[in-house]
């Protein structure tokens, strides 16, 4: 009995390949079994729109008490490297997916392939042709036959051993599945099957010169492998008539393919042409520039895996096209580092403050809780000292009304300390502010306040002399249209010039030093944060993967999201700052 069957959960709940398969167990296909696939073709880095797919195949399976391999189509030496396998297969491991030893490639079944395209030339079902690329695609719109079409089991088979052994240059032939030149879907006017290519594969080395197509290679693994259910997104619609006819005139094993929408993000660009120009032409650092939709670039950036499975559920599976606002990504994203970021202090723009009734040599401990959200959350201390750094902007000689920061004769609080007035200012020939001058109150610490004073803002700060001097990397979105492309045809010119700021030196506190790639950092009103490859135990970099809010969009996204009020302060998010 299936997971779902077990839960009794009502169909209309379900989407609609769930209510398919759910009919399925009922009328006894498949004999009740579920086993999925996720298929990438190894010629690049797997991105968001693969991120979906990846979940409603291990996903569904999942839920059915079934079980999904982990397929290759390794069917284009041309294209395909072993690098992008292992690229692969760590970002599924890192979503959270196992394929449990099912790791397949389409070039295990060459030698199969090879011997269900011999089968379809001696059912009379397949010919060689040698008609160039062009005429043929003119024949195809003219529904013509080709004039290799009527030729004889024999010569086909003869002609087919050629290519297999080398004979012909890529291009010179092709092999073509025999069905119907007026057929009213173009993909099955005698579609091509087999292809030469005088080149090495990855796996294979150089066993084969000619190599199968996507829909001889897809359907047949499939089969091979005795998927029942084969998951695709919309745009392979067009193959199922021929993935039924291949897998049916072959007389093997039957899945049935279904298709489900593709995501579309805005603001993003998911064709992996476009995403490897930006690499080689250099607009973009690599494949897993924090920038990029691919699941590399996204981890370097900090996403956490699980927001982008939650992202996934909340678009939902359906079998209609739509563009999803990226805010909703961003949303996922924030709404989960909010739940695991450990809160920290780092002033991007520092600003000297000597508090002037400290003794030289000061130093108290005060303590920050790591996460407000999480019950019980460990304390970590950090050195309160004679000086410090406040950001530059938390400072006005001339403040208005609605300033809630520091100016002369204001008061703040330091977060996690003391109170302190402002009582001064320096300035340099230019009159920009060099030095603040403030006092501490007395039995003002927080948690322990009971000065009377009241403070209408609060500050992050470090001590000057424990900061730690970091690199703080803010990123933006890469594009700055919601469609790149569409007004002027190239997308480059919609690449968006703020994407990356680089602040070389900022000041953090003392324990970030310590610092782990993959953990997640909340820099109080600023942004999360993660560490990134590119740190040094002189010098670490922090990448950040959001700010606090939404700064694109005005209107929350659908499912959720932080909303602002006046002042532009996070309403109810006191535990975040």
């Amino acid at each position: 009995m299936s997971k779902v069957e077990e839960n009794d959960k009502p169909k209309e709940s379900l989407n609609f390949i769930e209510q398919i398969i759910v009919e399925h167990n009922e009328n006894g296909r498949f004999g009740g079994q579920v086993h999925t696939r996720f298929p990438p073709e190894p010629n690049g880095y797997l991105h968001i729109g693969h991120a979906k797919a990846i979940c409603v195949n291990f996903g569904i399976a999942e839920k059915f008490g079934g079980k999904t391999n982990l397929r290759f189509d390794d069917t284009n030496p041309a294209t395909e490297s072993s690098e992008y396998v292992e690229s692969i297969k760590k970002d599924v491991r890192w979503l959270g997916f196992d394929w449990e030893e099912r790791e397949y490639y389409a070039s295990d079944y060459f030698q199969t392939l090879y011997e269900y395209a011999v089968t379809l030339i001696q059912k009379g079902l397949a010919y060689v042709d040698f008609t160039s690329a062009e005429e043929m695609d003119r024949q195809k719109r003219a529904e013509e036959a080709s004039e290799y079409r009527s030729r004889s089991i024999e010569e086909n088979l003869a002609e087919f051993e050629k290519m297999k052994a080398g004979e012909y240059e890529e291009g010179i032939c092709v092999l073509r599945a025999k069905i119907d030149m007026s057929h009213p879907n173009r993909l099955m006017r005698d579609p091509i099957i087999y292809r030469v290519k005088n080149m090495a594969h990855h796996r294979t080395g150089d066993a084969w010169n000619i190599y199968p197509m996507y829909d001889m290679a897809h359907g047949q693994s499939d089969s091979i492998e005795g998927i029942t259910h084969s998951l695709c997104s919309l745009e392979f619609l067009p193959h199922r008539d021929l993935y039924e006819w291949l897998t049916k005139n072959l007389g093997i094993h039957e899945p049935q393919q279904l298709e489900f929408s593709r995501l579309n993000l805005n603001y993003t660009i998911t064709s992996k042409r476009k995403l490897k120009q930006l690499v080689e032409e250099g607009h973009v650092s690599g494949w897993d520039d924090p920038r990029m939709p691919t699941l590399s670039g996204m981890r370097r950036r900090g996403y956490p895996p699980m927001a982008i499975r939650n992202f996934i559920e909340k678009v939902g599976v359906s079998k209609r096209e739509q563009f999803i606002d990226l805010s909703l990504l961003e949303f996922c994203v924030r709404e989960e580092l909010n739940k695991v970021a450990t809160r920290a202090l780092c002033v991007l723009d520092p600003l000297k403050v000597v508090i002037e009734n400290l003794p030289e040599g000061h130093c108290e401990d005060m303590q920050v809780v790591n996460n407000p959200e999480l019950e019980d959350s460990p304390m970590h201390s950090m050195p309160f000292t004679k000086e410090i750094y406040i950001e530059r902007g938390d400072f006005m000689i001339d403040p208005p009304k609605k300033f809630f920061r520091l100016g002369p004769g204001r008061c703040v609080r330091l977060k996690g300390a003391y109170i302190i007035e402002c009582t001064g200012y320096e300035t340099d020939a230019q009159g920009e502010v060099t030095e603040v001058r403030c006092r501490f109150i007395e039995n003002s610490k927080s948690g322990e306040d009971t000065s009377g004073v009241k403070a209408k803002g609060t500050l992050h700060w470090v001590s000057i002399e424990h900061a730690v001097p970091v690199e703080v990397r803010k990123y933006d979105r890469l594009f700055a249209t919601e469609a790149p492309g569409k007004a002027s045809g190239n997308f480059l010119d919609d690449i968006n010039p703020k994407s990356l700021e680089i602040i070389e030196t900022a000041y953090a506190e003392p324990f970030l030093k310590e610092a782990k790639q993959g953990e997640a950092f909340q820099f109080m009103r600023i942004g999360y944060f993660t560490l990134d490859a590119d740190s040094t135990a002189e010098k670490p970099c922090f990448n950040q993967t959001s700010p606090l809010r939404d700064n694109w969009g005005k209107k929350k996204p659908k499912g959720g999201g932080q909303q602002k009020k006046k002042g532009g302060q996070q309403k109810n998010k006191k535990k975040q700052n």
